[in-house]
């Protein structure tokens, strides 16, 4: 599967991760038909921030009540590493559930996708496109 991802959506993940340091940042993507249109940042409410991120459930909540609303698509989840390269560390792939969903990872200002898949995580290409 190749992405069309928004660059106003990129540039807000970039952005958050950078505003976030040396915390990780967290949020949700949200889109449809393979297409990512908004990064919406959530608190980061895991108890160390430093090292690992928690979505707020209440944003994912939020998410989800829209989306049934017609609202935009909960696709995946975005998070920051503050040290490392920009590829699900080895607390991600413990954490990761298979149920298909697109996670971005920034690091050092580079954000790359990839899918939650049952078989473990797999890279995703990506076009930008504006929204």
């Amino acid at each position: 599967m190749k992405l069309e991802v928004a660059r106003e959506a990129l540039e807000a993940v970039v952005a958050h991760a950078a505003q976030a340091m040396p915390e990780e940042a967290c949020g949700l993507l949200l889109g449809g038909g393979g297409q990512i249109l908004e990064a919406r940042s959530a608190a980061n409410v895991a108890p160390d921030k430093v090292r690992h991120f928690e979505i707020d459930p209440a944003a994912l909540i939020d998410a989800h009540r829209a989306e049934r609303r017609g609202g935009l698509a909960l696709l995946g989840y975005y998070h920051s590493h503050s040290s490392g390269p920009p590829e699900p560390s080895a607390t991600d792939r413990a954490s990761a559930s298979g149920d298909g969903k697109v996670w971005a990872i920034v690091a050092g200002g580079e954000v790359r996708f990839w899918r939650d898949a049952e078989t473990g995580f797999e890279e995703l290409s990506y076009t930008l496109v504006e929204a």
